[in-house]
């Protein structure tokens, strides 16, 4: 089994900072990829950032310059930076990743619960 548990979501002013933070746990042998996808209420997911296990990184264009992706593999733990928060920001976060378990030969895709982030005006 495994576990992505996020946390660092809240409540932050136009302008503002928030750092989220996914962690994995469970028969984890290697991770693909890692990333932070986002829904705004009446709206579909969408992807805000991603990260590979190179350390390659794409970003929404809505975020570029703005937000940073970054992992640490020792913890299997990845981390999105937000600065210079926007209203529109505002949406539920959640953390995807690409592993490989103990149990499994082919890599399966994983979802934490979403973390709220809301920035006010």
């Amino acid at each position: 089994q495994v576990q992505l548990v996020e946390s660092g979501g809240g409540l932050v002013q136009a302008g503002g900072s928030l750092r989220l933070s996914c962690v994995a746990s469970g028969r984890i042998f290697s991770i693909n990829a890692m990333g932070w996808y986002r829904q705004a209420p009446g709206k579909q997911r969408d992807l805000v950032a991603h990260i590979t296990s190179g350390g390659n990184t794409n970003y929404a264009d809505s975020v570029k310059g703005r937000f940073t992706i970054s992992k640490d593999n020792a913890k299997n733990t990845v981390y999105l930076q937000m600065n210079s928060l926007k209203p529109e920001d505002t949406a539920v976060y959640s953390c995807n990743m690409n592993l490989y378990t103990w149990d499994q030969g082919i890599p399966n895709d994983y979802w934490g619960q979403g973390t709220q982030v809301t920035v006010s005006s």
